[in-house]
């Protein structure tokens, strides 16, 4: 990832509501939602969220996909791995225990779910 895709990115999440939309299409993956759905859920007008939603699949974050009437937006989970490692590639400069509790709080939260 080069620097300019990566300001994109920033820059479209640099924003309370499409901050808010992406993070609700991460947790609606991989089936991800309808722009209707998300406008509801986040209590944004329809002509309102259309403007994020394109800001952010400008920025490579989202994609839609067409069925049948719907729209369905998807999170890029590829695109916010590159960027995740974009910020912190170079944090430890050979001192690993300087993002071993960024790698820990990320293992924790991401960490598959025990069937009780």
């Amino acid at each position: 990832m080069d620097k300019e895709i990566t300001i994109l990115a920033l820059a479209a999440l640099a924003q309370a509501t499409r901050l808010d939309v992406f993070r609700l299409l991460v947790r609606h993956e991989p089936q991800g939602l309808p722009a209707g759905d998300i406008a509801r859920e986040l209590a944004v007008p329809h002509n309102t969220m259309s403007t994020h939603l394109a800001i952010l699949t400008r920025a490579g974050l989202i994609e839609a996909e067409r069925h049948s009437r719907s729209i369905i937006y998807r999170a890029q989970l590829d695109q916010l791995r590159e960027l995740t490692l974009f910020l912190v590639k170079d944090c430890c400069q050979g001192r690993p225990e300087l993002c071993a509790p960024l790698i820990a709080d990320l293992t924790s939260c991401c960490s598959p779910k025990e069937n009780a």
